[in-house]
């Protein structure tokens, strides 16, 4: 099978993934593309970042249409996170690779599990403390910047839990927060990006941005539980192939 065919079914993959659940496509790009499409660790989570920044952004359109975005409570949760993804990405480049496949299947193992968990429903809190928000956006910018993922799936639990804002609106508003993440990590790697295979990046964009925009129209139709046991399943068999990978095989 092509490279350019694989790149459009990981890309579906992907896209189904963030538009369905706000979260958990970029956790699934980085392993695609290093063990499809031979990516190194570096070009794998400096590509994710591509596919999941361009994304999410047309997502977000269709998200804030409806009315899920909280753009105030967004951009101040995103805010705390830019300079911690920012110092993530340049410290991405530096570490070994073997540390970096290690470090992405502990955190893919973590969101497998959060999701395989989840109950239907999440609570949402009264209310939430600056400082706390601030913590948690810091948070999730530098596991953007350092590797290459969006974040959806900590985001979401985040934004309900410690924002406090209802599931649907986290949602909407998740893919606000790894737009701004995604793109200062980007900006912190801009020297690897010509490195990238374009031709294979590129129908991988194209394909998640289809596929998130089937993604939004199957939640509607299938509950949120059964998605998330699907990718959390998914995810847990990556998670044990790259922790194989990182400490067996290598």
């Amino acid at each position: 099978m092509s490279a350019v065919v694989l790149a459009l079914l990981a890309g579906a993959v992907v896209g189904l993934a963030l538009g369905g659940m706000g979260g958990g496509g970029s956790a699934l790009a980085v392993p695609a593309l290093v063990y499809l499409l031979g990516f190194s660790p570096v070009e794998a989570t400096t590509a994710s970042l591509v596919i999941v920044a361009i994304t999410t952004a047309t997502s977000l359109y269709a998200h804030g249409r409806d009315g899920n975005v909280r753009w105030r409570a967004g951009l101040l949760f995103a805010g705390a996170g830019l300079l911690p993804a920012v110092l993530g990405g340049l410290l991405a480049a530096r570490l070994p690779d073997a540390l970096l496949t290690a470090a992405f299947a502990v955190l893919a193992a973590v969101a497998a599990a959060g999701m395989l968990r989840a109950r239907d429903e999440a609570r949402a809190t009264g209310g939430t403390s600056t400082a706390r928000a601030a913590g948690a956006g810091a948070g999730l910018g530098a596991v953007t910047g350092l590797l290459g993922v969006g974040g959806g799936f900590l985001g979401v639990p985040a934004l309900v839990r410690v924002v406090g804002l209802p599931v649907r609106a986290a949602v909407g508003t998740s893919l606000l927060v790894i737009t701004l993440t995604s793109t200062a990590s980007l900006a912190a790697r801009g020297g690897t990006l010509s490195a990238l295979d374009w031709t294979v990046v590129g129908p991988f964009t194209a394909a998640a941005v289809l596929g998130a925009w089937d993604g939004r129209r199957l939640a509607a139709r299938v509950s949120g539980r059964t998605l998330q046991r699907v990718f959390g399943t998914a995810l847990l068999a990556v998670a044990a192939l790259m922790l194989v990978d990182a400490f067996v095989l290598r």
